[in-house]
């Protein structure tokens, strides 16, 4: 056997770089993305017992642990392949599947074959959105320090879409918003939205002044009182946030697409030519 050809020292050497790979800066952030898939997947058992607030509670339990794997892994320097992979693959269970399970036992299984259907849509759609996102990824072509915007709606953010209707039911107990037609308009836009071109605010990138700075500072204290009180309508009024930005980041974006290329364009002429 291979162990008995090795040297005492060549196995001692082998085992200490199988505990080096298990150490505790790349345990962390994919232990981060597992309890985020095992969130989003307890979302689906509380959505067949009907229980929504706790179906919802679960799918944003995994939105949060979806941020801190992502900054858990670049602050130990843990960021890898395995990692971006592992972690799509839990975004799909979390924010595609999760959702539309939830989404459909809540309202479109009133439209029998038609709901599921559409929820079939919003999971193929999520799927979409995060192979391009490895795509881009690999060859670096996604979101940068010149250019933070993301192509197309990021799956965290379709899936909070979808469950605005939720979320203000269980607030503000408007009924209409339980209506099966109503989910498949949202579902309609979050999935051309997610395979689109359309670039979203990428919060990994963006730099703010330091007014920007006291402006989000303030928002986001006022954020986290109102959630005390009135989480769910705090819920929603950060995603009528986000969904607000979007057209002010389409036009920035343009912006500094423009500046890009005409950064490449320009000749580049080295010092040895103006001597």
């Amino acid at each position: 056997m291979a162990r008995d050809k090795q040297t005492p020292r060549q196995w001692a050497s082998g085992k200490l770089d199988r505990l080096e790979d298990l150490s505790v800066s790349k345990i962390v952030p994919s232990a981060l993305t597992l309890l985020g898939l095992c969130s989003g997947t307890t979302a689906i058992r509380f959505a067949l017992m009907q229980d929504w607030k706790w179906a919802v509670g679960a799918i944003f339990c995994a939105m949060l642990f979806d941020m801190l794997d992502g900054r858990a892994a670049r602050w130990l320097g843990a960021d890898n392949r395995f990692g971006a992979q592992l972690d799509s693959l839990a975004d799909l269970v979390s924010f595609g599947v999760g959702p539309a399970v939830v989404v459909y036992t809540w309202t479109l299984s009133q439209m029998g074959g038609a709901g599921w259907i559409a929820a079939l849509i919003f999971c193929a759609c999520s799927a979409i959105r995060l192979a391009r996102f490895n795509v881009e990824a690999a060859r670096d072509e996604g979101a940068t320090l010149s250019y933070p915007y993301f192509t197309g709606l990021p799956t965290p953010a379709a899936a909070g879409i979808m469950l605005l209707p939720l979320l203000l039911s269980f607030e503000f107990r408007i009924e209409f918003v339980r209506n099966p037609l109503l989910c498949v308009v949202l579902i309609a836009i979050t999935s051309v939205l997610m395979v689109s071109r359309v670039p979203t605010p990428s919060l990994k990138y963006i730099r703010f002044s330091r007014d920007g700075w006291i402006a989000v500072a303030i928002v986001a204290i006022a954020l986290a009182a109102l959630a005390i009180y009135l989480p769910w309508t705090t819920l929603a009024l950060g995603i009528l946030i986000y969904l607000a930005t979007i057209p002010f980041v389409i036009r920035r974006s343009h912006v500094a697409r423009d500046a890009l290329e005409q950064s490449d364009s320009e000749p580049v002429f080295s010092e040895d030519r103006h001597n």
